[in-house]
């Protein structure tokens, strides 16, 4: 066999791999959200286990709790309502019926569950900002180049508080999309088919919810979906306003300031801003008049993000329960069970600037590209340079891709999210102090221009009796010269 032969036999095993494994992680990160319902429902089952071991007389204290369990099912119900909903808006780009466990390929059969799906990476024209829980290998954005991207709105589908678990299955299907659609733009094929960005029309086929094809996921999974509905609340939530004036208005002000004469210019400025999770900081900033483009490395936030960005139709569509899966801190029942309704603005509606797009996959891997080299006006971190596995790989990537006179923005903390993976040989942490980090940026061609203190927090429910606090750094830094090599 010649060698030219082998070559080609090797990549096409190479690309095999990677869709085996992108489907893999994206079915266990579907499930995950699928798994929510279930999950919730066993929390439920504990509490009730615990108030029968009580005695007559504490029973008799708490009368009302039987009330409250039946009350945390609706929640529950309510939730698991707007997640179905979600998932249905929800278009694979990948074939979710694959069969990934019988491949005729021994190499295949012994790959990680969690393996790294490494180099597939798009970039797409819809908006998803940063979230806190940790984003491991299987998180990365699965999205293929190349693949058609959706554009259709959810129609007909109204958020009902009394609408139960076993009637979920009756919910029309949506459709994923890809950009940013206006409610006068709706789909006019009908049916269950789609047009594509390049005018053919998709099947919408929504057999990769089929029960068969899903997993049972670890709790910590289902965690993330916990995570993911709080969020909600800090980004597209009136509720979450308050974080938002403290980690977003600084941010939109200091931008503001920065480039004064934006709307005179031929064209906008451009503003990059990874970490963009659930996208409103994104959208926030397209909105002042910048040519701005979110990076998220996550899939849980980018289905969430694209269905509030692409699919809602009025301000408080959906209703949403997201204190519900704590029992402590709470000052009452009703504040643990009291309903949030989201979005608290239009997306399609608030103004954003023409080139509001989002890039899927890992920072490092998108923007260490020749291409991206020196295409930024602002770059702008919100909770975010903590993410990764080397900062100083972070800051050397931000310098190289920022314009010369380009501004570096960053708001958070130094929490450090591979820290404390303790047995995984693996995985590379580098904590440095806020010390070393200015030290690296000034390393890198930065100057400060300004710094202080934020005190903030971060999806916090804002009636706990226990508030976590950050005192987030905030800087501005200008790039004056080239990255030292």
């Amino acid at each position: 066999m010649s060698r030219e032969v082998e070559e080609d036999e090797d990549r096409l095993r190479q690309r095999r791999l990677e869709e085996v494994l992108e489907v893999k992680s994206l079915r266990r990160i579907i499930s995950a959200y699928l798994n929510y319902p279930e999950a919730a429902e066993e929390d439920v089952q504990r509490y009730e286990r615990s108030f029968r071991k009580l005695p007559a007389a504490h029973k008799a204290l708490l009368s009302h709790y039987p009330s409250k369990f039946k009350r945390l099912r609706r929640c529950i119900s309510v939730n698991s309502y707007f997640i179905f909903n979600m998932l249905q808006a929800f278009e694979p780009p990948l074939d979710m019926s694959l069969d990934v466990d019988i491949c005729g390929d021994p190499v295949l059969e012994n790959v990680p569950y969690d393996h790294p799906t490494g180099e597939r990476k798009a970039c797409s024209p819809f908006a998803s900002t940063s979230g806190r829980m940790r984003c491991s290998k299987q998180d990365q954005a699965l999205l293929q180049e190349g693949s058609n991207i959706l554009c259709n709105s959810i129609t007909g589908l109204t958020t009902d508080e009394e609408m139960q678990s076993a009637h979920l299955d009756k919910i029309p299907p949506g459709n994923f999309a890809g950009t940013i659609v206006k409610h006068d733009e709706q789909d006019e094929h009908g049916g269950n088919d789609v047009t594509g960005s390049n005018g053919n029309v998709t099947s919408s086929s929504h057999n990769w919810l089929d029960p068969s094809l899903q997993l049972n996921v670890p709790l910590v999974d289902v965690d993330k979906v916990r995570c993911i509905i709080r969020n909600i609340v800090r980004d597209w939530a009136a509720e979450g306003k308050n974080e938002r004036d403290q980690c977003y208005k600084p941010i939109l002000e200091e931008l503001d300031a920065l480039f004064p004469n934006r709307c005179k210019e031929r064209s906008p400025p451009t503003c990059l801003v990874p970490g963009a999770g659930l996208g409103r900081l994104a959208l926030e900033i397209s909105c002042l008049g910048f040519v701005s483009q979110g990076n998220e490395f996550s899939y849980y936030m980018m289905i969430c993000s694209s269905f509030i960005l692409n699919h809602t139709q009025t301000v408080g569509q959906w209703t949403i329960y997201p204190w519900i899966h704590s029992n402590c801190n709470s000052l009452s029942d009703g504040d643990q069970l009291r309903p949030v309704l989201i979005p608290d603005i239009l997306p399609a509606s608030a103004g954003i600037t023409e080139g509001f797009s989002m890039c899927g996959g890992d920072f490092v891997e998108v923007y260490n590209d020749p291409c991206q080299v020196g295409v930024w006006d602002a770059v702008v971190t919100c909770f975010f340079i903590d993410t990764a596995h080397n900062i100083i790989e972070y800051i050397e990537i931000i310098s190289t891709i920022l314009k010369e006179g380009g501004v570096w923005i960053n708001l958070g903390p130094l929490l450090y999210h591979f820290a404390d993976m303790h047995g995984h040989e693996d995985e590379m942490s580098i904590e440095l102090s806020l010390e070393d980090v200015k030290k690296a940026a000034l390393h890198y061609g930065f100057e400060f221009t300004k710094e202080k203190t934020i005190e903030t927090t971060y999806t916090t429910n804002p009636r706990s009796m226990m508030q976590n606090r950050y005192h987030a750094a905030f800087w501005t830094m200008r790039k004056i010269k080239a990255a030292t090599t």
